[in-house]
Protein backbone atom coordinates (compact mmCIF):
# COMPACT_ATOMS: atom_id res chain seq x y z
CA UNK A 1 0.00 0.00 0.00
CA UNK A 2 1.15 3.54 -0.74
CA UNK A 3 0.30 6.15 1.90
CA UNK A 4 0.78 9.83 2.60
CA UNK A 5 0.72 11.10 6.19
CA UNK A 6 0.22 14.85 6.62
CA UNK A 7 1.55 16.60 9.75
CA UNK A 8 4.44 14.72 11.39
CA UNK A 9 3.67 15.46 15.00
CA UNK A 10 3.23 13.18 18.00
CA UNK A 11 0.38 11.35 16.28
CA UNK A 12 1.24 11.57 12.60
CA UNK A 13 4.89 10.52 12.78
CA UNK A 14 4.33 7.33 14.82
CA UNK A 15 1.50 6.47 12.43
CA UNK A 16 3.83 6.91 9.45
CA UNK A 17 6.42 4.73 11.16
CA UNK A 18 3.81 2.08 11.92
CA UNK A 19 2.87 1.94 8.25
CA UNK A 20 6.48 1.32 7.26
CA UNK A 21 6.88 -1.39 9.90
CA UNK A 22 4.15 -3.27 8.02
CA UNK A 23 6.06 -2.85 4.75
CA UNK A 24 4.07 0.00 3.20
CA UNK A 25 5.56 2.93 1.26
CA UNK A 26 5.00 6.27 2.97
CA UNK A 27 5.60 9.93 2.20
CA UNK A 28 5.47 12.01 5.37
CA UNK A 29 4.51 15.63 4.80
CA UNK A 30 4.98 18.65 7.04
CA UNK A 31 5.29 22.36 6.27
CA UNK A 32 8.19 22.65 8.74
CA UNK A 33 11.38 21.85 6.83
CA UNK A 34 13.21 21.20 10.10
CA UNK A 35 10.75 18.41 10.87
CA UNK A 36 11.03 16.77 7.46
CA UNK A 37 14.84 17.04 7.54
CA UNK A 38 14.97 15.34 10.93
CA UNK A 39 12.64 12.56 9.82
CA UNK A 40 14.55 12.11 6.54
CA UNK A 41 17.68 11.60 8.65
CA UNK A 42 15.89 8.87 10.59
CA UNK A 43 15.53 10.86 13.81
CA UNK A 44 12.31 11.93 15.54
CA UNK A 45 12.01 15.73 15.90
CA UNK A 46 10.67 15.28 19.44
CA UNK A 47 12.06 13.13 22.28
CA UNK A 48 10.81 10.30 24.47
CA UNK A 49 8.68 8.36 22.00
CA UNK A 50 9.48 4.73 22.69
CA UNK A 51 10.84 2.86 19.68
CA UNK A 52 10.26 5.70 17.23
CA UNK A 53 13.89 6.53 16.42
CA UNK A 54 14.64 2.88 15.70
CA UNK A 55 11.54 2.53 13.50
CA UNK A 56 12.37 5.73 11.60
CA UNK A 57 15.98 4.71 11.02
CA UNK A 58 14.86 1.35 9.63
CA UNK A 59 12.18 2.98 7.48
CA UNK A 60 14.55 5.53 5.96
CA UNK A 61 17.30 2.97 5.36
CA UNK A 62 14.85 0.65 3.61
CA UNK A 63 13.52 3.44 1.42
CA UNK A 64 9.97 2.93 2.68
CA UNK A 65 9.78 6.43 4.19
CA UNK A 66 10.39 9.68 2.36
CA UNK A 67 9.46 13.23 3.35
CA UNK A 68 8.13 16.33 1.65
CA UNK A 69 7.09 19.87 2.54
CA UNK A 70 4.69 19.91 -0.44
CA UNK A 71 1.59 17.84 0.35
CA UNK A 72 -0.11 18.40 -3.00
CA UNK A 73 2.96 17.33 -4.96
CA UNK A 74 3.50 14.30 -2.75
CA UNK A 75 -0.05 13.11 -3.39
CA UNK A 76 0.18 13.76 -7.12
CA UNK A 77 3.48 11.92 -7.46
CA UNK A 78 2.92 9.08 -4.97
CA UNK A 79 -0.73 8.38 -5.88
CA UNK A 80 -1.50 6.91 -2.46
CA UNK A 81 -4.31 4.56 -1.57
CA UNK A 82 -4.41 6.06 1.95
CA UNK A 83 -3.97 9.68 3.00
CA UNK A 84 -4.00 10.35 6.74
CA UNK A 85 -4.16 13.95 7.96
CA UNK A 86 -3.48 14.92 11.58
CA UNK A 87 -2.97 18.70 11.52
CA UNK A 88 -3.55 20.63 14.74
CA UNK A 89 -6.93 22.24 15.28
CA UNK A 90 -6.31 25.19 17.52
CA UNK A 91 -9.10 26.80 19.50
CA UNK A 92 -9.62 30.26 20.88
CA UNK A 93 -10.06 31.18 24.55
CA UNK A 94 -13.67 29.98 24.36
CA UNK A 95 -12.67 26.62 22.81
CA UNK A 96 -14.07 27.63 19.42
CA UNK A 97 -12.19 25.95 16.54
CA UNK A 98 -9.79 27.95 14.41
CA UNK A 99 -10.02 26.10 11.12
CA UNK A 100 -7.25 27.75 9.09
CA UNK A 101 -4.64 24.98 9.39
CA UNK A 102 -7.02 22.08 8.80
CA UNK A 103 -8.64 23.91 5.88
CA UNK A 104 -5.22 24.55 4.31
CA UNK A 105 -4.23 20.89 4.64
CA UNK A 106 -7.51 19.74 3.10
CA UNK A 107 -7.06 22.19 0.24
CA UNK A 108 -3.55 20.84 -0.39
CA UNK A 109 -4.86 17.28 -0.41
CA UNK A 110 -7.60 18.29 -2.84
CA UNK A 111 -5.10 19.90 -5.22
CA UNK A 112 -2.98 16.78 -5.09
CA UNK A 113 -5.97 14.60 -5.91
CA UNK A 114 -6.94 16.85 -8.82
CA UNK A 115 -3.51 16.61 -10.43
CA UNK A 116 -3.05 12.89 -10.01
CA UNK A 117 -6.11 10.67 -10.42
CA UNK A 118 -5.70 7.12 -9.18
CA UNK A 119 -7.38 4.03 -10.60
CA UNK A 120 -8.90 3.33 -7.20
CA UNK A 121 -10.38 6.21 -5.18
CA UNK A 122 -7.99 6.95 -2.29
CA UNK A 123 -9.11 7.10 1.32
CA UNK A 124 -8.66 10.46 3.02
CA UNK A 125 -8.72 9.85 6.77
CA UNK A 126 -8.95 12.74 9.22
CA UNK A 127 -7.57 11.87 12.67
CA UNK A 128 -7.70 15.38 14.16
CA UNK A 129 -10.55 15.65 16.67
CA UNK A 130 -13.35 17.80 15.24
CA UNK A 131 -16.95 18.71 16.13
CA UNK A 132 -19.63 16.30 14.97
CA UNK A 133 -20.47 16.84 11.31
CA UNK A 134 -17.16 18.45 10.34
CA UNK A 135 -15.88 15.47 8.34
CA UNK A 136 -18.93 15.35 6.10
CA UNK A 137 -19.93 18.99 5.91
CA UNK A 138 -16.54 20.67 5.96
CA UNK A 139 -13.77 18.26 4.97
CA UNK A 140 -15.54 16.20 2.32
CA UNK A 141 -17.13 19.29 0.77
CA UNK A 142 -13.76 21.08 0.68
CA UNK A 143 -12.05 18.06 -0.89
CA UNK A 144 -14.69 17.99 -3.61
CA UNK A 145 -14.27 21.70 -4.28
CA UNK A 146 -10.47 21.59 -4.37
CA UNK A 147 -10.14 18.39 -6.39
CA UNK A 148 -13.12 18.72 -8.70
CA UNK A 149 -13.97 15.17 -7.72
CA UNK A 150 -16.99 13.47 -6.20
CA UNK A 151 -17.17 11.88 -2.75
CA UNK A 152 -17.43 8.11 -3.09
CA UNK A 153 -16.36 8.19 -6.72
CA UNK A 154 -13.00 9.99 -6.82
CA UNK A 155 -12.11 9.80 -3.12
CA UNK A 156 -13.45 8.49 0.17
CA UNK A 157 -13.48 10.67 3.30
CA UNK A 158 -13.49 9.09 6.75
CA UNK A 159 -12.95 10.14 10.34
CA UNK A 160 -10.72 7.94 12.49
CA UNK A 161 -9.80 9.61 15.79
CA UNK A 162 -6.33 9.34 17.26
CA UNK A 163 -6.32 7.42 20.54
CA UNK A 164 -2.66 7.29 21.51
CA UNK A 165 -0.63 8.39 24.52
CA UNK A 166 2.48 10.44 23.92
CA UNK A 167 5.54 8.37 24.76
CA UNK A 168 4.06 5.05 23.74
CA UNK A 169 2.17 5.86 20.57
CA UNK A 170 3.57 2.94 18.57
CA UNK A 171 2.37 0.46 21.18
CA UNK A 172 -0.97 2.22 21.64
CA UNK A 173 -1.74 1.98 17.93
CA UNK A 174 -2.04 -1.77 18.49
CA UNK A 175 -3.61 -1.52 21.94
CA UNK A 176 -6.93 0.25 21.39
CA UNK A 177 -9.64 -0.40 18.79
CA UNK A 178 -9.24 1.80 15.73
CA UNK A 179 -12.55 3.57 15.19
CA UNK A 180 -13.45 4.36 11.57
CA UNK A 181 -16.51 6.24 10.33
CA UNK A 182 -17.08 7.05 6.69
CA UNK A 183 -19.02 9.65 4.78
CA UNK A 184 -20.20 6.70 2.66
CA UNK A 185 -20.48 2.99 3.54
CA UNK A 186 -18.10 2.08 0.70
CA UNK A 187 -15.52 4.57 1.94
CA UNK A 188 -15.78 3.25 5.48
CA UNK A 189 -15.25 -0.33 4.31
CA UNK A 190 -12.26 0.69 2.22
CA UNK A 191 -10.74 2.66 5.11
CA UNK A 192 -11.16 -0.29 7.49
CA UNK A 193 -9.28 -2.45 5.01
CA UNK A 194 -6.47 0.10 4.81
CA UNK A 195 -6.07 0.40 8.57
CA UNK A 196 -6.25 -3.37 9.03
CA UNK A 197 -3.30 -3.67 6.65
CA UNK A 198 -0.90 -2.19 9.23
CA UNK A 199 -2.55 -2.33 12.67
CA UNK A 200 -2.86 -5.37 14.94
CA UNK A 201 -5.68 -3.76 16.95
CA UNK A 202 -9.32 -4.28 16.15
CA UNK A 203 -10.51 -1.96 13.39
CA UNK A 204 -14.08 -1.04 14.26
CA UNK A 205 -16.50 0.28 11.63
CA UNK A 206 -18.74 2.91 13.24
CA UNK A 207 -21.39 3.22 10.53
CA UNK A 208 -20.86 6.90 9.80
CA UNK A 209 -18.37 9.72 10.21
CA UNK A 210 -20.70 11.31 12.74
CA UNK A 211 -20.69 8.20 14.94
CA UNK A 212 -16.88 8.13 15.00
CA UNK A 213 -16.72 11.87 15.74
CA UNK A 214 -19.21 11.49 18.58
CA UNK A 215 -17.34 8.51 20.04
CA UNK A 216 -14.18 10.57 20.31
CA UNK A 217 -15.98 13.46 21.98
CA UNK A 218 -17.83 11.07 24.28
CA UNK A 219 -14.71 9.40 25.63
CA UNK A 220 -13.11 12.72 26.51
CA UNK A 221 -16.26 14.39 27.82
CA UNK A 222 -16.85 11.38 30.08
CA UNK A 223 -13.57 12.17 31.80
CA UNK A 224 -14.49 15.83 32.23
CA UNK A 225 -17.85 14.90 33.79
CA UNK A 226 -16.17 12.30 36.00
CA UNK A 227 -13.57 14.80 37.23
CA UNK A 228 -16.30 17.36 37.94
CA UNK A 229 -18.06 14.80 40.12
CA UNK A 230 -14.79 14.15 41.96
CA UNK A 231 -14.34 17.88 42.46
CA UNK A 232 -17.84 18.22 43.90
CA UNK A 233 -17.14 15.30 46.23
CA UNK A 234 -13.93 17.03 47.32
CA UNK A 235 -15.69 20.27 48.18
CA UNK A 236 -18.33 18.37 50.16
CA UNK A 237 -15.57 16.42 51.91
CA UNK A 238 -13.95 19.71 52.93
CA UNK A 239 -17.18 20.72 54.61
CA UNK A 240 -17.49 17.33 56.31
CA UNK A 241 -13.85 17.09 57.33
CA UNK A 242 -13.29 13.71 55.67
CA UNK A 243 -10.58 12.55 53.26
CA UNK A 244 -12.03 12.44 49.75
CA UNK A 245 -9.31 10.12 48.47
CA UNK A 246 -10.22 7.44 51.00
CA UNK A 247 -13.86 7.91 50.01
CA UNK A 248 -13.07 7.57 46.29
CA UNK A 249 -10.81 4.57 46.83
CA UNK A 250 -13.54 2.90 48.87
CA UNK A 251 -16.15 3.61 46.19
CA UNK A 252 -13.83 2.34 43.45
CA UNK A 253 -13.30 -0.94 45.30
CA UNK A 254 -16.69 -1.88 43.83
CA UNK A 255 -16.07 -2.81 40.16
CA UNK A 256 -18.75 -0.54 38.70
CA UNK A 257 -17.28 2.66 40.16
CA UNK A 258 -14.47 4.47 38.36
CA UNK A 259 -14.30 7.90 40.01
CA UNK A 260 -11.27 10.00 39.03
CA UNK A 261 -9.35 12.37 41.30
CA UNK A 262 -10.14 15.98 42.19
CA UNK A 263 -7.74 18.81 41.53
CA UNK A 264 -7.24 22.51 41.14
CA UNK A 265 -7.76 22.59 37.36
CA UNK A 266 -8.36 20.56 34.21
CA UNK A 267 -6.03 21.72 31.46
CA UNK A 268 -4.56 20.66 28.16
CA UNK A 269 -5.64 20.52 24.54
CA UNK A 270 -8.34 17.89 24.96
CA UNK A 271 -10.41 17.58 28.13
CA UNK A 272 -11.29 21.31 28.43
CA UNK A 273 -11.92 21.57 24.68
CA UNK A 274 -13.80 18.56 23.36
CA UNK A 275 -16.82 18.95 25.66
CA UNK A 276 -17.24 22.36 24.03
CA UNK A 277 -17.22 20.68 20.62
CA UNK A 278 -19.95 18.37 21.87
CA UNK A 279 -22.01 21.29 23.16
CA UNK A 280 -21.74 23.11 19.84
CA UNK A 281 -23.68 20.38 18.11
CA UNK A 282 -26.12 19.59 20.91
CA UNK A 283 -27.90 22.58 22.36
CA UNK A 284 -29.80 20.33 24.75
CA UNK A 285 -26.71 19.04 26.56
CA UNK A 286 -26.83 19.41 30.36
CA UNK A 287 -24.17 17.33 32.11
CA UNK A 288 -21.15 18.42 30.00
CA UNK A 289 -22.09 22.08 30.46
CA UNK A 290 -22.45 21.67 34.21
CA UNK A 291 -19.16 19.75 34.40
CA UNK A 292 -17.31 22.51 32.60
CA UNK A 293 -18.69 25.04 35.08
CA UNK A 294 -17.57 22.95 38.05
CA UNK A 295 -14.08 22.32 36.68
CA UNK A 296 -13.55 25.88 35.53
CA UNK A 297 -14.47 27.06 39.04
CA UNK A 298 -11.83 25.00 40.83
CA UNK A 299 -9.01 27.60 40.73
CA UNK A 300 -11.32 30.10 42.45
CA UNK A 301 -12.25 27.44 45.02
CA UNK A 302 -8.55 26.85 45.69
CA UNK A 303 -8.09 30.56 46.34
CA UNK A 304 -10.91 30.44 48.88
CA UNK A 305 -8.90 27.87 50.85
CA UNK A 306 -6.19 30.48 51.42
CA UNK A 307 -8.50 32.51 53.62
CA UNK A 308 -10.47 35.68 53.25
CA UNK A 309 -7.77 38.32 53.69
CA UNK A 310 -5.39 38.28 50.74
CA UNK A 311 -5.31 42.03 50.10
CA UNK A 312 -1.72 43.19 49.70
CA UNK A 313 -0.27 39.74 50.37
CA UNK A 314 2.20 38.05 48.04
CA UNK A 315 1.02 34.69 46.76
CA UNK A 316 3.23 32.34 44.77
CA UNK A 317 1.81 30.12 42.03
CA UNK A 318 3.89 26.96 41.80
CA UNK A 319 3.62 25.65 38.26
CA UNK A 320 2.12 27.42 35.26
CA UNK A 321 2.15 24.32 33.03
CA UNK A 322 -1.22 22.63 32.77
CA UNK A 323 0.21 19.48 34.33
CA UNK A 324 3.44 18.24 35.84
CA UNK A 325 6.37 17.42 33.61
CA UNK A 326 4.76 18.86 30.48
CA UNK A 327 5.98 22.18 29.08
CA UNK A 328 2.60 23.31 27.83
CA UNK A 329 0.14 25.89 29.14
CA UNK A 330 -2.94 25.14 27.04
CA UNK A 331 -5.94 25.98 29.22
CA UNK A 332 -3.72 25.84 32.29
CA UNK A 333 -5.45 26.57 35.57
CA UNK A 334 -2.63 29.01 36.35
CA UNK A 335 -4.30 31.75 34.33
CA UNK A 336 -7.63 31.57 36.14
CA UNK A 337 -5.80 31.13 39.43
CA UNK A 338 -3.90 34.34 38.81
CA UNK A 339 -7.11 36.17 37.91
CA UNK A 340 -8.85 35.00 41.09
CA UNK A 341 -5.87 35.98 43.25
CA UNK A 342 -5.61 39.42 41.69
CA UNK A 343 -9.35 39.88 42.16
CA UNK A 344 -8.85 39.10 45.85
CA UNK A 345 -6.23 41.86 46.07
CA UNK A 346 -3.13 39.66 46.17
CA UNK A 347 0.23 40.39 44.61
CA UNK A 348 0.84 37.33 42.42
CA UNK A 349 4.22 35.84 41.49
CA UNK A 350 4.91 32.54 39.74
CA UNK A 351 7.59 29.91 39.32
CA UNK A 352 7.87 26.78 37.22
CA UNK A 353 10.89 24.49 36.74
CA UNK A 354 10.12 24.23 33.01
CA UNK A 355 9.91 27.99 32.35
CA UNK A 356 12.58 30.65 32.88
CA UNK A 357 11.80 34.21 33.93
CA UNK A 358 11.55 35.47 30.36
CA UNK A 359 9.09 32.75 29.41
CA UNK A 360 6.99 33.40 32.51
CA UNK A 361 6.85 37.09 31.67
CA UNK A 362 5.79 36.33 28.10
CA UNK A 363 2.94 34.26 29.54
CA UNK A 364 1.80 37.21 31.64
CA UNK A 365 3.21 36.15 35.01
CA UNK A 366 5.55 38.01 37.33
CA UNK A 367 8.52 35.71 37.99
CA UNK A 368 9.25 34.96 41.62
CA UNK A 369 12.62 36.37 42.66
CA UNK A 370 12.98 34.25 45.77
CA UNK A 371 11.85 36.89 48.24
CA UNK A 372 9.48 35.90 51.07
CA UNK A 373 5.87 35.14 50.20
CA UNK A 374 2.84 34.97 52.43
CA UNK A 375 1.21 32.02 50.70
CA UNK A 376 1.68 29.57 47.83
CA UNK A 377 -0.56 27.45 45.63
CA UNK A 378 0.59 24.29 43.86
CA UNK A 379 -1.05 24.39 40.44
CA UNK A 380 1.03 21.79 38.53
CA UNK A 381 2.24 18.48 39.93
CA UNK A 382 5.86 18.77 38.85
CA UNK A 383 7.91 15.99 40.47
CA UNK A 384 10.27 18.63 41.88
CA UNK A 385 7.52 19.72 44.25
CA UNK A 386 7.40 16.39 46.08
CA UNK A 387 10.44 17.30 48.15
CA UNK A 388 10.14 21.06 48.65
CA UNK A 389 9.92 22.31 52.23
CA UNK A 390 9.38 25.54 54.15
CA UNK A 391 13.09 26.26 53.65
CA UNK A 392 12.39 26.58 49.91
CA UNK A 393 9.50 29.01 50.44
CA UNK A 394 10.69 31.69 52.85
CA UNK A 395 7.95 33.45 54.77
CA UNK A 396 5.14 31.13 53.68
CA UNK A 397 2.45 30.54 56.29
CA UNK A 398 -0.29 28.98 54.16
CA UNK A 399 -0.14 26.62 51.21
CA UNK A 400 -2.90 25.18 49.06
CA UNK A 401 -1.73 21.97 47.45
CA UNK A 402 -3.97 21.72 44.41
CA UNK A 403 -2.47 18.41 43.27
CA UNK A 404 -1.90 16.45 46.48
CA UNK A 405 1.84 16.33 45.86
CA UNK A 406 3.37 18.13 48.86
CA UNK A 407 4.53 16.42 52.04
CA UNK A 408 2.88 18.41 54.87
CA UNK A 409 5.52 17.18 57.33
CA UNK A 410 8.08 19.31 55.49
CA UNK A 411 6.13 22.46 56.41
CA UNK A 412 6.00 22.39 60.22
CA UNK A 413 5.53 26.14 60.48
CA UNK A 414 2.87 26.49 57.77
CA UNK A 415 -0.70 25.36 57.21
CA UNK A 416 -1.07 23.04 54.22
CA UNK A 417 -4.57 22.80 52.74
CA UNK A 418 -5.43 20.16 50.15
CA UNK A 419 -8.62 19.97 48.16
CA UNK A 420 -10.99 17.51 49.81
CA UNK A 421 -8.45 16.38 52.38
CA UNK A 422 -8.23 17.30 56.07
CA UNK A 423 -4.92 18.45 57.54
CA UNK A 424 -2.57 15.70 58.62
CA UNK A 425 -3.34 13.04 56.02
CA UNK A 426 -0.44 11.60 54.09
CA UNK A 427 0.66 13.00 50.77
CA UNK A 428 -0.85 11.44 47.68
CA UNK A 429 1.29 8.55 46.45
CA UNK A 430 0.66 9.57 42.86
CA UNK A 431 -0.58 6.08 42.03
CA UNK A 432 -4.07 7.27 41.12
CA UNK A 433 -5.49 9.04 38.11
CA UNK A 434 -4.57 12.69 37.87
CA UNK A 435 -7.51 15.03 37.25
CA UNK A 436 -6.26 16.44 33.97
CA UNK A 437 -4.97 13.44 32.09
CA UNK A 438 -4.96 14.34 28.45
CA UNK A 439 -4.50 12.93 25.01
CA UNK A 440 -1.48 13.75 23.01
CA UNK A 441 -0.11 14.30 25.78
CA UNK A 442 -0.72 12.48 28.22
CA UNK A 443 -2.55 9.49 29.47
CA UNK A 444 -4.72 7.14 27.43
CA UNK A 445 -8.48 7.45 27.20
Amino acid sequence: MRAVVVALGKVGLPLAAKLTLAGHEVVGCDIDARVTASVAAGTAPFPNEQGLDQALAAAVNSGLLRTSTDTAAAITDHRPELIVAVPPLYVDENAQPEWAILDAVVADIGRGLAAGRSEQPPVVAIETTVPVGATRNRVSAALAAASGGIEGVDFHTVFSPERVFSGRALADLDAYPKLVGGVTPAGEARACSCYAAFLHAEVRAMGSAEAAELAKLAETTYRDVNIAFANELAQYSDRLGVDVLSVIDAANSQPYSHIHRPGIAVGGHCIPVYPRFLMQGNEHTVLPRAAREVNEGMPEYAVSLLGSDLHGRTVLILGVAYRGGVKETAFSGAFELKRALVSAGAHVVAADPLYDDEALSELGFTPWDGRPVHAAVVQADHPEYRTISDADLPGVTTLVDGRGILNPALFPSATVRRIGRPDGTAADSGSVLAPDVDHLGQRPS
